[in-house]
């Protein structure tokens, strides 16, 4: 088939978990003879990693479009560029990825291109958004609804709401990782000062809605003797991020800015424990990452995550600054446990290969 993806930022990239499905997909799916397509935005890496400029990665064709750095107008004015192009493509397919691209979903539609979306997440509800850019995003939402082929949503929560709000059905498919080789403690040793179970890890985009703010507060009330780890990059988000900052006063915490590679792997494999505290998810690939690892996890109680830890993981009530502590605190006084059990449901239930197979029957239908 001759496809095409829009609504990512960049491939190769980890400035978001829409950039690393977007990537697994089109590099799978080239890898099985297919013509595949992405339309990269131009500009800078947004999380502070490096940003790599090709035509071509892995035998996916990229086209590289213009838009605004502006965060209000980035996804607006490229949404509008890559489907006006893609028309002229000759796709089997067109697949849209995340709320705001879909707004153009209409377009190719209206022409009888086949089309696919998948809704990454509800976006509106992120607290980073103003009046605008919330309204647009419905609007995307709703273009979706009603004129994709296909609609791709990566949780049952998700997956009811569109049925609630729109009285349309959707397709549950999950995002997947890739498995990894254990990285001891190397670079992150050099580096921080870092040992094997010595420390937590936050490891997400620093933004209102990963709940960050409830972590350090809760993590500057334990006396435990162990760091905390903030890995992550910075997305439209500055006020925050200066927030944080003074709010992470305590000699414990370390930030390590945007994180890849050898790195990446050696802070999700070496910690005693991952933490992602999010009032609003998608999908958060951090999280199946850090559980391919091994990682024991503690998330807030919302759909999205405590769906995916299942039985192997722990949550705490979102917001909940006072159980978040005690959790945190339980969980450190306790042995680890075995993992075995956890790594199998993982690779049984989100593997990109499987996933990359179904993804490609939806397109077929």
């Amino acid at each position: 088939m001759k496809i095409a993806m829009i609504g990512h930022k960049r491939i190769p990239s980890r400035e978001g978990g829409v950039e690393v499905v977007v990537e697994a997909l089109a590099v799978r799916m080239a890898q099985q003879g297919h013509d595949v397509t992405v339309y990269n935005r131009r500009g800078k890496h947004v999380s502070g990693g490096k940003t790599v400029d090709t035509k071509e990665y892995k035998g996916v064709k990229i086209k590289r479009i213009p838009t605004f750095e502006s965060s209000k107008l980035n996804a607006i004015v490229y949404s509008v560029i890559a489907s006006f192009l893609a028309l002229f493509g000759r796709y089997d397919v067109i697949h849209f990825h995340a709320e705001g691209p879909c707004s153009m979903l209409w377009l190719p539609h209206m022409l009888g291109i086949r089309t696919v979306a998948t809704i990454h997440g509800l976006d509106w509800q992120r607290a980073k958004w103003g009046g605008f850019a919330t309204r647009f995003l419905k609007f995307g939402e709703k273009t979706a609804a009603k004129y994709a082929d296909e609609l791709i949503v990566l949780s049952e929560g998700t997956k009811e709401y569109f049925m609630e709000t729109y009285g349309r059905k959707t397709i549950f498919l999950p995002n997947g990782v890739d498995e990894h080789e254990y990285a001891e403690p190397q670079i992150i040793k050099e580096k921080y000062g870092l040992d094997k179970d010595k420390y937590i890890l936050f490891l997400a985009r620093i933004v209102p809605e990963k709940g960050l703010h409830y972590l350090i507060e809760a993590f500057s009330k334990t006396d435990a003797d162990i760091k905390l780890v903030i890995a992550g990059g910075v997305s439209h988000s500055d006020e925050y991020a200066e927030k944080i900052k003074k709010m992470a006063e305590d000699s414990r915490i370390i930030f390590t800015g945007f994180v890849e590679d050898r790195e990446l792997w050696e802070l999700f494999y070496n910690c005693r424990l991952y933490v992602l505290p999010s009032d609003v998810e998608g999908m958060p690939l951090t999280l199946l990452e850090a559980m391919n690892c091994g990682c024991e996890c503690l998330v807030s109680d919302i759909e999205t995550t405590k769906s995916v830890v299942g039985e192997y993981g722990y949550t705490f009530r979102k917001g909940d600054v006072s159980d978040l502590k005690e959790k945190i605190e339980e969980i450190l006084k306790s042995p680890k446990t075995d993992k075995s059990e956890q790594l199998a449901y993982i690779r049984k239930n989100y593997s990109w290969d499987e996933i990359t197979r179904r993804t490609l029957e939806i397109y077929k239908r």
